[in-house]
């Protein structure tokens, strides 16, 4: 009986991994425990990966959810997902040193909603209902804010009034999902007003670019990322919808050699907030299991920087 053929060639998506948000939020959390010193709370994770969070508690970070859990005079960071109003003005008032490590773009939509609403928008907001980014966002306005998940619930959403509507979304949604729902929700209300440039970030867009890429060219398609992470689980889901097999691991640990039988070439990216760490150990694994070659492909390189907030430079 043979034994069948296992990996031979891996192909490595380009560009995957962190992105400009994840980047400043870790290094918001690194700098203030330096110049700080340990604990550091951080309202929620700082990303949505376990390798980073439980790297960054080693280290002196305490995660919480709720304000309660955070002594009075203690130093307190925002996730990269942003927090509401009510959470930024409850942590103002009970005096907290506050280090907002909200992503910028995530803020960019936090400031147009504020400004259409001065104007006397109400939203409809795509998005998943429950995550974080999604409840800062519409946490930004008491009401007047419409969450739809999916085309179906836009025939169901009974806006105030339709003469000023606004459309915003999550950064981290599939872009094609996105459109469709965006589709949907211009079709019912054709006066919409739309961002001048789309809302879903150009991290997410150029990794389920790069999967959309990479897919035709492979066996089956492993993506480095947490199950809280919503863009891993897109890309594990674009690759899927292009009729590869997929799969989404936290870590090397999780991978099964089944996978990779008969399957002799693997593409293998990582979300915008696994670190490269991981990617190495994930190629190892499958080198272990017979893959001989790692190939790069070529794809968009990625520029983008955001500042740091004032406050957390380190003093020489």
């Amino acid at each position: 009986m043979t034994t069948p053929a296992m990996p031979q060639e891996i192909l490595l998506a380009e560009p995957r991994g962190f992105c400009a948000g994840v980047d400043r939020a870790i290094e918001i959390v690194e700098k203030a425990l330096a110049k700080f010193g340990r604990p550091i709370y951080v309202r929620h994770e700082i990303v949505h990966n376990t390798y980073v969070v439980n790297d960054l508690k080693e280290r002196g970070a305490i995660f919480i959810e709720e304000l309660d859990d955070v002594p009075p005079g203690a130093t307190l960071v925002f996730s990269a997902h942003g927090v509401s109003q009510a959470i930024q003005r409850e942590a103002e008032r009970r005096g907290f040193q506050i280090f907002d490590a909200t992503c910028p773009l995530v803020t960019k939509v936090h400031v147009e909603v504020a400004k259409l609403h001065k104007e006397g928008y109400e939203f409809i907001m795509i998005g998943h209902k429950g995550h974080p980014e999604v409840e800062g966002t519409m946490g930004q306005l008491e009401s007047g804010i419409h969450l739809v998940e999916d085309v179906a619930d836009v025939a169901r959403i009974q806006p105030g009034q339709t003469d000023k509507l606004a459309v915003v979304t999550q950064t981290t949604l599939s872009v094609d999902d996105a459109a469709d729902i965006t589709a949907a929700v211009v079709a019912r209300f054709p006066l919409i007003k739309k961002p001048k440039m789309q809302d879903i970030c150009y991290a997410t867009q150029n990794r389920q670019d790069a999967v959309k890429v990479m897919s035709p060219q492979v066996d089956i398609v492993i993506v480095v990322g947490s199950p809280t992470s919503s863009n891993s689980n897109r890309l594990r889901e674009v690759a899927k919808k292009l009729g590869t097999e997929s799969y989404m691991v936290d870590n090397a640990d999780e991978l099964k050699p089944e996978w990779f039988e008969g399957r002799s070439r693997v593409g293998l990216t990582a979300g915008a907030s696994a670190p490269e760490i991981l990617v190495k150990a994930v190629i190892d694994r499958i080198k272990a299991l017979g893959a001989v070659s790692v190939r790069k492909m070529d794809g968009i390189e990625e520029t983008v920087k955001f500042p740091l907030p004032k406050g957390l430079k380190l003093d020489a």
